[in-house]
């Protein structure tokens, strides 16, 4: 569930991008993305997650962008930018060696698993999964960006396919091996 609320962000910047176009949807990722970030330091305690901070930051960069050069960006080439982003933050858990999704396995699997191989290989296969996912999402924006006569439709039904079978394949394959959570 933490690992959900960790997309709100980009939810909130979907959402406000449809309703109030594109920099007002950046802004209301950015100001997601920093209230997560103020819950988990100042009212839960906890370590700062690298997806709330690239979040933060990815949103309150290109939102400063927009505001500051006001580009003539496609609400597409604006979903785009947000996707290569959170792909770009995927991966470099991924090659720092601490893939993303260790901070919220930790959250709900007994510390004595943390050192094992089999949690960081599960944790590697799941953050790929994203990683999978996102460059799904940026493949079709490239191609609804450079092929505007395609119906928006065919982009919504692969990215909310993408995103729904990361989110099951998250659920599957964290749930088949207690034994390593």
């Amino acid at each position: 569930m933490t690992m959900l609320l960790a997309f709100a962000p980009f939810i909130a910047f979907a959402i406000i991008d449809r309703l109030l176009g594109s920099v007002a949807g950046l802004f209301a990722g950015a100001v997601v993305a920093t209230a997560l970030l103020i819950r988990d330091v100042a009212i839960a305690g906890k370590t700062p997650k690298v997806l709330d901070i690239g979040a933060a930051v990815l949103f309150s960069g290109i939102a400063l962008y927009a505001v500051t050069f006001d580009p003539d960006w496609s609400i597409i080439a604006v979903r785009l930018y947000v996707d290569c982003g959170l792909f770009l933050i995927v991966v470099l858990s991924l090659v720092s060696g601490r893939p993303f999704t260790i901070q919220y396995a930790r959250e709900t699997v007994p510390e004595q698993f943390w050192a094992s191989p089999e949690f960081l290989q599960k944790n590697y296969v799941i953050s790929s999964v994203w990683a999978l996912a996102f460059a799904v999402l940026m493949a079709t924006e490239l191609t609804l960006l450079h092929a505007p006569q395609l119906s928006p439709r065919i982009g919504i039904f692969v990215i909310v396919g993408a995103i729904v079978g990361a989110l099951k394949f998250t659920g599957w394959y964290s749930a088949r091996d207690k034994s390593v959570a």
